[in-house]
């Protein structure tokens, strides 16, 4: 299973570098479309929302497709979201355009994982969701810096460009590698919204979206937090985002085997306070550029060194629901990621940058706190059943 697990990992790249490298557009962004960079960080918003909202429906439009079909369907799509991004002259267009590319990466990203999670062994499933998650990490190390430094040195249309083409290396990956799994139909909507009557399951939910909720207010807008860092450069900017992005790559990898290794609560807690800390500390950390390189390379491994054993936790709650327990989660983050920057734009125009952290500490915290009111409401571990085949 190496290599489609791999090609998987690859769509996911791809998905990671569009949803994350607006962080480091606004700004081009900004100036092409005679925009605001608050208006421009709701290219974001709207990828995100968009993302969040559609992942229940179009699964259950498709759930009588085998994986791979939604699979080849959804990264079409993406692709096509991205090409007409790249060709869109106007601000209304590129949101529209935003739209479609959001639908390809929320049909494709809840069921490679579900297909990840299927088809490996109990004993190491974290590893294999982390693999097909490790494309979104990835997607930060190399895609990104990459995309902030073309976007900066050409054009934002040209970052672009590389999504699509990167989207479609990844198509033909799935048609060429990845297995025709088959999951039983879930019924309607309604059905794929039950598992939001579970308590432990709205938890978990509301977990990840305070969690990648403070994280992203920041993330979107980290332009401007360290503008006096980097002195408003693209290309220091662009080196930034390279050391996050590596350590990202880190603290998925080692958080896979200590979500099979380790008590996947302790793992959560110990990373959410950490990840609490290093936002309080940003306003120091934003002063200087090697401060701010130091900061960013330990900001990316908390969210990341808990995000497997936040699956594995997840998918143990109600194993035979899987697919849906990701697809929701899935959005969960993505909602999260579509608010923060609606929020981080207002709090931009009415507090400055400064600020921005600070809301990350107060969500971080809250999602720490639910971390724990969801521990000591645990229901007996149902390990022993299998996920969906």
């Amino acid at each position: 299973m190496r290599v489609p697990l791999l090609t998987l990992a690859m769509g996911t790249f791809a998905i990671g570098v569009d949803a994350f490298v607006t962080a480091g557009l606004v700004v081009p962004v900004a100036r092409d479309l005679n925009v605001s960079e608050a208006a421009a960080g709701q290219l974001v918003t709207v990828f995100a929302v968009a993302y969040a909202v559609l992942s229940p429906v179009l699964a259950t439009l498709t759930g009588r497709w085998t994986r791979k079909q939604v699979l080849v369907t959804a990264m079409a799509l993406f692709v096509l979201g991205n090409v007409v991004t790249a060709l869109a002259e106007s601000y209304a267009l590129v949101l529209a355009s935003r739209v479609i590319a959001a639908a390809g990466a929320a049909s494709f990203t809840p069921n490679a994982s579900a297909v990840a999670a299927a088809t490996a062994p109990p004993e190491r499933r974290g590893r294999a969701m982390a693999t097909v998650v490790g494309g979104l990490t990835t997607s930060t190390a190399l895609g990104v810096p990459l995309g902030t430094w073309i976007g900066g040195a050409m054009s934002w249309r040209a970052t672009l460009w590389l999504v699509a083409g990167l989207g479609t290396v990844a198509l033909a990956g799935v048609l060429l590698a990845v297995p025709d799994v088959r999951t039983p139909p879930a019924g309607g909507l309604a059905r794929r919204l039950a598992p939001l009557r579970d308590g432990q399951v709205v938890l978990a939910l509301s977990l990840i979206m305070l969690m990648f909720g403070g994280f992203f207010v920041v993330y979107t807008y980290l332009a401007p937090v360290l503008a006096p860092a980097t002195g408003g450069d693209a290309g220091r900017l662009a080196v930034a985002l390279g050391v996050y992005g590596v350590m990202t790559v880190v603290g998925n990898a080692v958080g896979g085997r200590l979500a099979d290794a380790l008590e996947p609560q302790r793992v959560r807690m110990v990373a959410l306070t950490a990840l609490a800390v290093l936002m309080a500390l940003a306003p120091v950390a934003r002063l200087t550029f090697p401060g701010a390189l130091v900061w960013i390379a330990l900001l990316a491994l908390p969210g990341w060194l808990q995000y497997a054993s936040h699956l594995r936790i997840l998918v143990e709650t109600a194993p035979r629901s899987a697919p849906l327990l990701l697809s929701l989660n899935s959005s969960a983050q993505y909602l999260a990621m579509g608010l923060s920057g609606a929020v981080g734009g207002l709090a931009l125009n009415a507090w400055g940058p400064g600020g921005l952290p600070w809301i990350g500490v107060a969500l971080t915290a809250g999602a720490a706190a639910t971390a724990v009111l969801a521990f000591r409401r645990r229901p007996a571990p149902a390990l022993a059943e299998p996920a969906a085949p």
